[in-house]
C-alpha cells in the first residue's frame, strides 16, 4: 500500500488539480468538458472553502493522487464534489478513494452536517458501487434540497445521513 498523506486545498495544487480530473473527464471518461466548464476548479478556495465547506487533496509528497470537495449548501446539508482519484492509485490496496471520503464525512460530522448529497453519471459505475458500500442511498432528483447544484451531467442523485 502506498503511503500518502490527505491536506486541505492549498492552491500551489491549483494546476495539478484541475489537470487530473481534466484528464480522467476526458480521456478516460471522453467527456467534453473544458477547466471553463467548471468555474469551481478555476477557484477552489472561493468556492468550496467558504462557510462549513472544504476541499481535499491526496498526495504523495508534491504529485496529486485524488481530490474531493465538500459544498456547503445550507440547512445542515452539503454537496460532495469533485471526488477524483488518479487510475494508478484506485482500488482496495490504495484506499485513496476510501481515506478521502472518510476525511469529508468525519468533516461534515464536525460541521454538524445532516445530510451529504451527490450528484454523477450513469457511466460512473464503479462509483455508484462504492457510494452504496459508503451508505449512500440513491434518491430522485426531487428530493435534492433546492440549494443543491445539479450540473448538466448529473443523471443520478444520493444521499447519505449523518
Amino acid at each position: 500500500m502506498n503511503q500518502f498523506d490527505i491536506a486541505p486545498f492549498n492552491p500551489c495544487y491549483a494546476d495539478a488539480v484541475a489537470r487530473m480530473i481534466l484528464s480522467i473527464q476526458r480521456d478516460e471518461f471522453g467527456m467534453a468538458i473544458t477547466l471553463a466548464d467548471q468555474p469551481d476548479l478555476l477557484d477552489i478556495a472561493g468556492f468550496y472553502q467558504q462557510g462549513s465547506g472544504q476541499f481535499w487533496v491526496a498526495l504523495e509528497g508534491n504529485e496529486v493522487l485524488g481530490t474531493i470537495g465538500l459544498l456547503d449548501i445550507g440547512g445542515r446539508a452539503c454537496a460532495l464534489r469533485k471526488m477524483f482519484v488518479a487510475p494508478s492509485h484506485r482500488g482496495a490496496g490504495h484506499r485513496t478513494a476510501q481515506r478521502l471520503l472518510d476525511c469529508l464525512v468525519g468533516w461534515a460530522g464536525e460541521q454538524r452536517m445532516e445530510h451529504i448529497y451527490l450528484g454523477t453519471t450513469e457511466q460512473f459505475r464503479a462509483a455508484h458501487r462504492f457510494y452504496e458500500k459508503n451508505d449512500f442511498v440513491e434518491i430522485g432528483k426531487a428530493l435534492l434540497p433546492p440549494s443543491f447544484p445539479v450540473m448538466g451531467v448529473d443523471t443520478k442523485f444520493y444521499r447519505r445521513r449523518l
